[in-house]
């Protein structure tokens, strides 16, 4: 866990906030390179800037003076309580596979945990097997609410052209699967009556004009997979990686039941 008050370094990256405009144009810069979207996609620089002054975060991991990764989140709220909605967390494609997004997303939760935020959201591509994992089994976080089309369609060919399907992540920071997850010690036990498969041919089949029906085709299954059993009271709990890289949500019951 970092510090708040100073820079958290792990070998040649440091995690802190982002303070200059420079810093803040830097990761502007390399949300361009990571996403690829065209202007009118882009969050702009004077978001981050915004983030910063409202109650937000702008976390960036630095390698010496040059950005490579960063967080963007935006304060919210619902129902009367406040939380904070993550937007954004880019790694550079040389810094990916070795643990940089959660150690950005530890950051974010030190920092939020200290001003008092509880819950912090974000979405996520449920079609995007590495992601889910990440979000499910390293961070503890659930989801229970699925958006269909967010974002319309967008100009980034990680997207294929495909409808912005997103499942939005609960991580309710302070509970019990947080605490476990986090700490690395084996988790309570749930039944899992329901499960919704990503199989790995999927990037393949988005990347391909004459193969993305079929990633369509799961995307529309896996929609309708989810809408019913969330209607059932049932969250994601689990998510499964098998040795050809196939991904599996797994869905139960949540019994600590956090919600705003």
């Amino acid at each position: 866990m970092s510090e708040l008050n100073s820079a958290t370094a792990t070998g040649a990256v440091t995690i802190r906030k982002c303070d200059a405009l420079e810093e803040m144009q830097a990761c502007f810069a390399l949300q361009k390179e990571v996403w690829k979207f065209s202007d009118a996609d882009l969050v702009p620089v004077r978001m981050f800037v915004v983030a910063a002054k409202i109650g937000g975060q702008v976390v960036g991991a630095f390698a010496g003076a040059q950005v490579v990764g960063f967080a963007l989140a935006i304060p919210a709220i619902r129902n009367g309580h406040s939380y904070l909605h993550s937007q954004m967390l880019a790694v550079h494609p040389q810094y990916r596979n070795g643990g940089l997004g959660r150690r950005l997303k530890l950051y974010q939760r030190d920092d939020a945990l200290a001003r008092g935020f509880e819950l912090m959201e974000w979405t996520f591509d449920p079609l995007e097997i590495k992601n889910a994992y990440l979000n499910i089994e390293k961070l503890g976080a659930i989801s229970r609410r699925y958006n269909v089309n967010q974002y319309g369609i967008t100009s980034s060919p990680l997207q294929g052209g495909l409808p912005t399907d997103r499942l939005i992540a609960e991580w309710w920071m302070k509970s019990k699967r947080v605490e476990t997850v986090l700490a690395g010690t084996s988790r309570p036990q749930f039944d899992y009556p329901a499960r919704i498969d990503v199989p790995a041919d999927i990037y393949v089949w988005k990347a391909d004009a004459t193969t993305r029906a079929q990633a369509l085709a799961v995307q529309q299954r896996n929609r309708g997979q989810f809408a019913g059993f969330f209607a059932q009271g049932l969250s994601v709990l689990a998510y499964e990686r098998d040795r050809r890289g196939n991904g599996r949500f797994l869905l139960g019951e949540w019994d600590e039941g956090w919600r705003y």
